[in-house]
């Protein structure tokens, strides 16, 4: 009988780095995966806490994971974060992509960036349990303030 795991172990088990190679990563690649974890919190925990239709929720989603939301997703935790994720965070901030989108200010855009190269380190090295503590401060603090 296969214990219980979630998709993340799942994935994390899939995935042969080890911290040292996956902080090695272009910032832009971590970013790349990053970017899809966080989406992926982010719709799962409004699924599980929020009633709506999708169009509902895919609004909330947006301006959570838009880079607006994510730059303020970072100063809720950043003063949880260890040296090592602060460094990760600063590769990825300070990583040039060569494009901003329309809708997005420079400095918020970057620290999205940072944010996504955070959480794409975190995957790759296994630490879905930091990624949780992570997310649960920024889902939990944003969407208490959103009426219901």
């Amino acid at each position: 009988m296969m214990e219980h795991m979630s998709l993340m172990e799942r994935m994390a088990g899939w995935l042969s780095f080890v911290p040292g190679e996956a902080g090695k990563l272009p910032p832009l690649q971590l970013a790349y995966i990053g970017d899809t974890v966080y989406d992926l919190f982010v719709r799962t925990y409004l699924v599980e806490t929020r009633p709506g239709s999708v169009h509902e929720l895919h609004l909330l989603s947006s301006s959570l994971v838009s880079a607006a939301g994510q730059a303020s997703a970072y100063f809720r935790v950043e003063s949880m974060l260890s040296e090592e994720e602060k460094d990760i965070f600063r590769r990825g901030r300070n990583a040039h992509s060569g494009t901003v989108p329309r809708n997005a200010k420079v400095g918020e855009y970057r620290l999205a960036t940072g944010l996504e190269a955070l959480m794409g380190y975190l995957f790759c090295t296994g630490q879905e349990a930091r990624i949780g503590e992570l997310m649960e401060v920024i889902l939990k603090e944003k969407i208490h303030g959103i009426q219901q």
